[in-house]
């Protein structure tokens, strides 16, 4: 018996992990802080007896450690953290609210540095393996991203620093790093000051499924591989970002005009596509 433990579970990515790891025979215990979604995922999926549902709000500590506690009690046992749960933002640095910036932060770090803490005592009884949803903004700078490059960029170095640790206690870490998906967490983006983000997303390349996300961190996970980067076009960036720093900014102020630029405000270019000053 396999037992799956994954945050964010009633959408996008992680729904998408649910339901492959679910035809797999795995035992999942499904988290989210959406109730009524992960009933009806639960429903979706139909086998009581291998799917346990938990709402949780993974920036508060009392709960990450009921949902330890759920897990050990349900199945008595887990084999697989994902650290899936995440928010993003689409607003400028200087004109966001700071409590977005700590609720991307809390969400997108500390919840997943605090419930692979509490979870580590099970993970290590069964020699476990865990999964963590970065991204490419963690990499490099993605305008009106700054706190979820921010968050993602310090979840990358804490956990490549905890691998350092675990992996001579049995325990394997792969670190995910796709860039654009088709998943909710960009229509629910926040904006500046904390509601809901209103212009459109901007994207660089292609938009990857979450269904073909999800098979290819099953089969990285098989293969014990440390790290998944899936699309070329966010590897060539990142090289293009330490390699060539100038040419990547002035690349990216064109393809995301609009999330430099305040909302409030119309964005206009030069006649060579740049935002205009």
């Amino acid at each position: 018996m396999t037992v799956t433990l994954i945050t964010g579970a009633a959408s996008g990515l992680g729904w998408a992990m649910a339901q492959h790891w679910y035809k797999a025979g795995h035992c999942l215990v499904l988290a989210d802080i959406d109730a009524e979604a992960l009933l009806r995922r639960r429903d979706e999926l139909g086998d009581d007896t291998r799917v346990h549902v938990v709402t949780v709000d993974v920036t508060h500590t009392p709960e990450l450690a009921r949902l330890v506690r759920e897990t050990e009690a349900a199945y008595g046992r887990l084999d697989l953290l994902v650290n899936n749960a995440g928010i993003t933002h689409r607003s400028p640095a200087a004109s966001t609210d700071p409590n977005v910036f700590r609720k991307v932060m809390a969400v997108d770090w500390q919840g997943p540095v605090e419930l692979t803490q509490l979870a580590l005592p099970l993970l290590e009884r069964s020699g476990g393996q865990i999964v963590c949803i970065g991204s490419m903004a963690g990499w490099m700078p993605v305008p009106g991203r700054a706190g979820y490059c921010a968050a993602k960029g310090a979840l990358t170095q804490f956990f490549e620093v905890l691998r350092l640790e675990l992996e001579p206690r049995g325990i394997h870490l792969l670190m995910v790093y796709p860039s654009f998906l088709d998943t909710p967490i960009e229509q629910n983006a926040l904006g500046a000051d904390g509601s809901k983000a209103t212009h459109a997303r901007s994207t660089i390349g292609g938009m990857g499924s979450a269904n073909d996300m999800a098979r290819m961190i099953d089969g990285a996970l098989a293969r014990r591989k440390r790290w998944l980067l899936p699309e070329p076009v966010s590897r060539f960036g990142s090289l293009l970002w330490r390699l060539a720093p100038a040419l990547y900014l002035r690349a990216v102020r064109r393809k995301f005009a609009a999330d430099i630029a305040d909302s409030s405000a119309p964005v206009t270019t030069n006649s060579n596509g740049n935002p205009a000053t």
